[in-house]
């Protein structure tokens, strides 16, 4: 079994997708109408910077998800590789999880992109700048993490964000929790405590202002039927059911982003190869959760031509 899994925030780079658009009209129009569902030259923003702009969560977002599904088109188009022939599910991280339901047809790419320029600007604007903030535990499972998290809170918001392998955990929450738990990862037997570079708190209860926004879009613009199951991040389980999916992508702007688990589910339902379209990310984690694991990246139109060849 394979599944095919989309990156999440993190992956945006100047100049993505430009090799692809360079070589593929397939690639080009995907661009063109995310630009067209934005009112937004977005392309320009990723093919030149600047990177400042780039990076702000409302651009990033629907960036990384026009990238991946850019790699698919180009996939499907060019190599007459279809998604829901050679795959078996799929899964995202975090605005992932958006790429990979317009993957199979839930979302239309349009406004998949709109969604994703929504959640940007409703996470960015759920809590003031400098009042919350994450950081990345290195050499921290899940256990060490929340008793971290614990200790570290005294009232504030300090919460697990991303469970991402079982070497990286993500916490989130108030400024001064996220300080005070850097300052305690050894006497909690954790490697490193390294403050991430973002604007908001992600994926905890701070963000119940982006959840209220993202339940009101979502019930403008819910999930039509899916062509391949999806592995939910709030859940780490398959669904194919639109209705509950709404429900987890709602639930999932202030809840963990459980990728471990959801990788375990996955190899326990049988995937033996993971597949990242637009990125570089996922498989690292994937192999780190499960070294049994086949995983491999598609980014260029090399990688791309390779990967038709093994079928």
């Amino acid at each position: 079994m394979r599944a095919f899994v989309f990156p999440g925030q993190g992956s945006q780079k100047v100049g993505m997708g430009v090799d692809l658009a360079a070589a593929s009209q397939s690639a080009r129009a995907v661009f063109e109408e995310v630009n067209d569902a934005l009112s937004q030259d977005l392309s320009a923003i990723m093919a030149e910077g600047p990177e400042d702009q780039l990076t702000l969560t409302e651009n990033a977002q629907p960036a990384i998800m026009a990238n991946a599904i850019a790699t698919l088109r180009v996939l499907e188009s060019d190599f007459g590789v279809s998604l829901v022939d050679a795959g078996d599910c799929v899964a995202g991280h975090s605005l992932g999880e958006y790429t990979a339901l317009c993957a199979v047809g839930a979302f239309s790419l349009s406004d998949t992109a709109r969604l994703l320029k929504l959640r940007g600007q409703a996470m960015q604007s759920a809590v003031p700048v400098g009042v919350g903030a994450m950081a990345a535990l290195l050499g921290a499972d899940i256990e060490k993490a929340s008793a971290l998290a614990a200790a570290a809170a005294e009232g504030d918001v300090c919460e697990i964000a991303n469970d991402n392998d079982p070497t990286q955990v993500v916490i989130s929450g108030h400024k001064s929790a996220i300080d005070r738990a850097v300052g305690l990862v050894k006497d909690h037997g954790i490697k490193r405590g390294i403050p991430l570079p973002v604007s908001a708190p992600f994926h905890c209860s701070l963000m119940q202002p982006a959840a209220d926004r993202m339940a009101e879009a979502l019930a403008e613009t819910s999930p039509g039927a899916l062509a391949l199951p999806v592995f939910g991040n709030v859940t780490a389980a398959k669904t194919s059911d639109p209705a509950e999916e709404q429900r987890l992508l709602v639930e999932q702007v202030t809840g963990r982003v459980r990728w471990r688990e959801s990788v375990m589910a996955m190899r326990a339902d049988g995937v033996e190869q993971f597949v990242e379209l637009g990125g570089k990310v996922l498989a690292p984690m994937i192999g780190r959760i499960d070294r049994d694991a086949s995983t491999t990246s598609l980014i260029t139109m090399e990688d791309l031509e390779e990967f038709a060849k093994t079928l």
